[in-house]
């Protein structure tokens, strides 16, 4: 579809003499300043839900011992029946907790997983719409009618763009915009935008 349409513009481009851009948008994505400080920021947000989940894990391995203490003391033929059955009783409510407690953990999983995703994407989305916004206003400035990503993939995983000659690649020239805003830390840890492709 995407080389219909990109075949079309260029059979009509030759009439119109439009001029086409590209951009390695993945090179672009990956060295923007904020990308590293939302990868970041999922990192420690990962961590976090790691730790309360391993915190999880622990009181169920406690509980866990709880239990089989309760479940011992509820077959110790050396206490009286009366006591084997308030143990026993609470060896129930322990092992309830139990399956309580793996429901609360699974729960916990599938809606972290969902948090991260949906702050990833957020984040993801807010951070393409400023390189967008940038490449558009290079794009009008210089009276390109279109820019190529040239990281783009087919949905069989091979190159959309077979060859670019980079004549009109905006790669670095974003990217160095992007990154003008940088903090202080970020810019020192960044790579070169200065460098030509």
């Amino acid at each position: 579809m995407a080389g219909l349409i990109l075949a079309g513009f260029l059979g009509v481009s030759a009439y119109g003499q439009s001029r086409i851009a590209t951009i390695d948008l993945g090179k672009v994505f990956d060295n923007y300043w904020k990308t590293k400080q939302a990868q970041t920021i999922i990192k420690e947000r990962r961590a976090d839900i790691e730790k309360e989940y391993n915190n999880m894990v622990q009181d169920r391995k406690t509980a866990r011992e709880e239990y089989d203490k309760l479940m011992a003391e509820a077959n110790d033929p050396a206490v009286s029946a009366e006591e084997r059955e308030k143990r026993k009783r609470a060896a129930e409510d322990k092992l309830k907790y139990l399956r309580d407690q793996e429901e609360v953990m699974q729960q916990y999983q599938r809606q972290a997983a969902v948090t991260i995703e949906e702050q990833t994407k957020r984040l993801r989305d807010n951070i393409l719409s400023e390189i967008r916004t940038i490449v558009n206003a290079r794009a009008k400035s210089a009276a390109y009618s279109l820019v190529i990503d040239v990281a783009a993939e087919t949905v069989n995983r091979t190159p959309f763009v077979l060859y670019s000659s980079n004549e009109h690649d905006l790669t670095q020239d974003v990217l160095k915009e992007l990154n003008a805003t940088a903090p202080a830390s970020d810019a020192k840890s960044s790579p070169s935008t200065d460098s030509k492709k």
